[in-house]
């Protein structure tokens, strides 16, 4: 269940009222005529499904109350009421299916926007990967793989492509584009740092490496992997049931790419270089491709479904 609290003109209170009672799967309705001070206005208060909610939100906006009140969302862990049990059995669909559009587009908003955060983050996680490439080292590569925070730009990408929100899109392509560039730029200075004290050399570099080697050798499971884990990332940020981690998972297939076309630059060893890079192309193709294929799977599945339950 959601719990959502709005804040009206008095002019609009019974309209958004009647709006909520009128939307299947709402319950708990609570108005205090006056109540709100800034902006000044009534509060309204209710629980929906989440099944219900992305609609309900759409149709707010559309009476403008973004603009003149004030449209706030939350979950609710925990609801023990049979009123809120049947209001989410009323609802059409399954509340783990729903895709909160709304809460989509914000999440993502927030994590594709270039940052300091978001540079730091991504050149730290390029700068353990580079450890990793270097010394074989599987675990490395993991540790890189949870600190990098590239799914954020991607999944706004994807998200802006299929909702048509062309500052989104550009948002997120600039953050995921300057956020590597500047990753594999300071993994350069890095790897010359390294090599000043001996600890990295282009002997471990050009070394079998079979941990690792896989990610200056790109190959149709390359593809496959990305498009894969594209569609876990994208699965854990719109389901109500996944965890939230699953998308990290998904800097595998990108930071160690990037970070191996880094250090390799910096030895002069151009065909591991351009070898990384094609598979963090690759990658980053795969990923998209993928995310927004599940959107739109999803938009277009969780529509037919609400049809359906509608039509019984």
């Amino acid at each position: 269940m959601l719990h959502l609290r709005l804040i009206t003109p008095a002019d609009k209170t019974d309209e958004v009222v009647h709006l909520i009672e009128e939307t299947v799967g709402t319950t708990h309705v609570v108005v205090l005529p006056g109540a709100a001070r800034n902006p000044a206005g009534d509060v309204v208060m209710c629980d929906v499904a989440r099944e219900a909610g992305d609609e309900l939100i759409g149709e707010l906006r559309a009476l403008n109350l973004h603009a003149t009140g004030s449209i706030a969302v939350e979950n609710i862990d925990l609801s023990l009421s049979e009123r809120a049990d049947q209001a989410a059995e009323d609802a059409p669909g399954e509340g783990a299916d729903a895709v909160l559009w709304e809460h989509l587009a914000d999440a993502t908003h927030e994590e594709s926007t270039l940052s300091i955060t978001y540079i730091a983050f991504i050149t730290l996680a390029t700068m353990i990967a580079a450890c990793g490439v270097v010394l074989d080292n599987a675990i490395l590569i993991v540790g890189a793989m949870a600190v990098g925070p590239e799914f954020g730009p991607l999944a706004g990408l994807s998200t802006a492509l299929v909702q048509r929100h062309p500052r989104l899109a550009l948002r997120s392509l600039i953050a995921l584009l300057v956020g590597f560039a500047v990753a594999m730029l300071v993994t350069v200075g890095f790897t010359y740092f390294m090599d000043a004290v001996n600890l990295f050399s282009r002997v471990k570099l050009d070394a079998e490496r079979p941990n690792t080697n896989f990610i200056y050798r790109p190959d149709a499971f390359s593809f496959v992997v990305a498009v894969l884990a594209g569609i876990a990332g994208t699965l854990s940020l719109t389901s109500a049931k996944s965890g939230l981690l699953v998308g990290v998972a998904i800097s595998v297939t990108t930071v160690p790419a990037a970070s191996n076309a880094a250090v390799a630059f910096a030895y002069d060893e151009y065909r591991q270089a351009w070898g990384s890079t094609e598979q963090l192309l690759l990658n980053l193709v795969g990923i998209i491709l993928a995310s927004t294929l599940t959107l739109l799977a999803q938009k277009w599945l969780w529509s037919n479904q609400k049809k359906t339950a509608r039509a019984q």
